[in-house]
This record gives C-alpha cells, sequence and structure tokens, in this order.
C-alpha cells in the first residue's frame, strides 16, 4: 500500500486531506522546468508516457527528485502548500527550508488550503553520480540513465524503474500498466528489471514474462 493510500485509508484522514485534482503534464512541465537540478514525471503518467498512449485515468500526478534536490519543490511550486508524509502515514506542513530525512518519501502539494492536491513529488536517493534506490540499494544506475524524455519535451523515469517500483505489490493498475509497457521494453531493459525484482522481492510473477 503507497503512503497515500495508507492516509486516504485512516478514519481521520478525510476529515483534512481533501480530494485529488491531478495538475495536467504540461502545467507539472512548465512548472519544474524553472529548476536546474533533475526531475522525472513518475508513476503512470511515467508509463504512458514510455508507450506513447494513454492507458488508463490517474488519480494523482507524480514527480521523482533525488532526495539531495528536495528543496527545488518549495522554488518549483513557490506560494502553494507542501505537506510531508511521514511514515507510517502522518501527513504534515513542510516548512520553509526544511530538509527531509531519509524514510519521508513523498510530499503533496496543492495551491491552497481549500483546493485539492495537484502533485505528489517523490524523493529517491543518490550517491555521486548514481542513484540508488530506496527499496534496496544494491539497486542503482547513472542518473543520466535513470529518465527519457518525450517527444513534448518532458522528462519521465524509464520504464523499467517505475516498473520496478510498481512490481513490490501490483495493484491492477500497476498490472496493466506491467502490460502495457512490456511490448515497449527492450531486452536490456528487460533484464535489468526482472534482475532488479528478483535481487529485491524474490520470486515474481512478472519476472517470468519478462524472461520469455
Amino acid at each position: 500500500m503507497t503512503t497515500k493510500e495508507m492516509m486516504t485509508n485512516t478514519a481521520s484522514a478525510g476529515d483534512f486531506l481533501g480530494g485529488w485534482d491531478p495538475a495536467p503534464l504540461t502545467e507539472v512541465a512548465a512548472r519544474f522546468s524553472r529548476v536546474d537540478s533533475a526531475w522525472w514525471v513518475a508513476g503512470g503518467f511515467a508509463i504512458e508516457l514510455a508507450v506513447g498512449r494513454h492507458i488508463r485515468s490517474h488519480d494523482d500526478i507524480d514527480v521523482l527528485l533525488l532526495r539531495r534536490d528536495q528543496l527545488v519543490v518549495q522554488e518549483a511550486l513557490a506560494g502553494w502548500q507542501w505537506w510531508a508524509a511521514d511514515p507510517p502515514g502522518s501527513l504534515r506542513p513542510w516548512a520553509p527550508g526544511e530538509v527531509l530525512s531519509a524514510g519521508v518519501d513523498d510530499i503533496w502539494c496543492r495551491p491552497g488550503p481549500d483546493a485539492p492536491w495537484r502533485i505528489q513529488v517523490m524523493l529517491d536517493e543518490s550517491r555521486g553520480r548514481e542513484w540508488v534506490s530506496r527499496r534496496n540499494p544494491r539497486v542503482r544506475r547513472p542518473i543520466g540513465a535513470l529518465g527519457d524524455t518525450s517527444a513534448d519535451g518532458i522528462p519521465f523515469l524509464t520504464p523499467e524503474v517505475q516498473l520496478f517500483y510498481k512490481a513490490g505489490a501490483p495493484r491492477p493498475k500497476d498490472e496493466a500498466d506491467f502490460g502495457a509497457a512490456l511490448p515497449v521494453l527492450t531486452q536490456r531493459q528487460r533484464r535489468w528489471l526482472a534482475d532488479a525484482i528478483t535481487d529485491t522481492y524474490g520470486p515474481h510473477p512478472w519476472t517470468g514474462r519478462l524472461r520469455s
């Protein structure tokens, strides 16, 4: 279960969390293109950008940043409200200039207190020039190979990396994303994803399809 799902499912969450109205890709790109740090559209939208077509409806829109670059969120979304998701599912205001420590991986963002949530930012780890997965520090790759760029110039997380995260506890929407992305994965991407899933999660129903 994701942090968003855990908080939405709590008894008190409905009293203050509010609903979601995901920002369109164009708005996300316009806002984050203002910053110098690397960022990538993640989640289901990243899979759609990889396959080049619409797959399903989306409850939110995700942006991935390296933890070391987290404060650019406050720059890109200046004037908005930013709330940090403290584990195991507690949402609280993120103070200007506050550096979120490892384990605090999600930030919910909205234009104001009465507005719906518009963008979710996820933080991941790095070491030097390498991305290091927060799920498994053995799963890593050069930061420059972490994403791709759409024809419209929108950076997005490569499908094998996004599917690696979705493989942890696949929901129906994750299965749909996997099925849509599988035909466009190269052999190299399939091998990387199968190895990363096996090393992190053990036996998994996706690995047979990836290696067939």
